[in-house]
């Protein structure tokens, strides 16, 4: 089962409970994910799905990092389709597992890595940790592991 068919049946059931917040969260990720599976022409990956979730947390997020302090109806109502949307997200690594997959990334690429070595790191590490951490948490563990003696 894809994750529109997962959503389209949580929106059914929050519509059936009478739950209207949440039916609405649902159906801004329904539409998402029928958008992004329109724009390919083809079924989504489950790590495609999985980025337009991711996606549409980082835009709640923002919005409420940008709201202004006054406007408690758009942060609540941001917080709300997180914590809706993020019932489907996958959990994401945690840096212990980051440095771990980091570390086997240098030893595969000889050891001894130097600062200016960043991209050919990250190259050889991005397309494990797609769509599965946060691009800021690898970007740091990857500068703290080159910065090492």
């Amino acid at each position: 089962m894809n994750k529109i068919d997962v959503v389209r049946k949580a929106m059914n059931d929050a519509l059936k409970a009478g739950d209207r917040p949440r039916k609405d969260a649902l159906s801004l990720l329904l539409s998402a994910l029928k958008s992004k599976w329109i724009d390919k022409r083809a079924d989504l990956t489950e790590d495609e799905e999985n980025a337009v979730v991711y996606r549409e947390i980082k835009e709640a997020q923002e919005t409420i990092d940008t709201s202004p302090a006054d406007r408690v109806d758009i942060i609540a109502e941001a917080r709300l389709r997180m914590a809706v949307w993020s019932e489907f997200a996958p959990e994401r690594m945690g840096e212990a597992d980051i440095r771990s997959l980091a570390a086997a990334a240098v030893a595969a690429l000889g050891g001894n890595l130097t600062p200016q070595d960043k991209g050919k790191l990250m190259k050889t590490l991005m397309p494990q940790l797609k769509g599965k951490a946060e691009g800021t948490l690898v970007n740091r563990v990857v500068d703290e592991l080159l910065r090492q003696p």
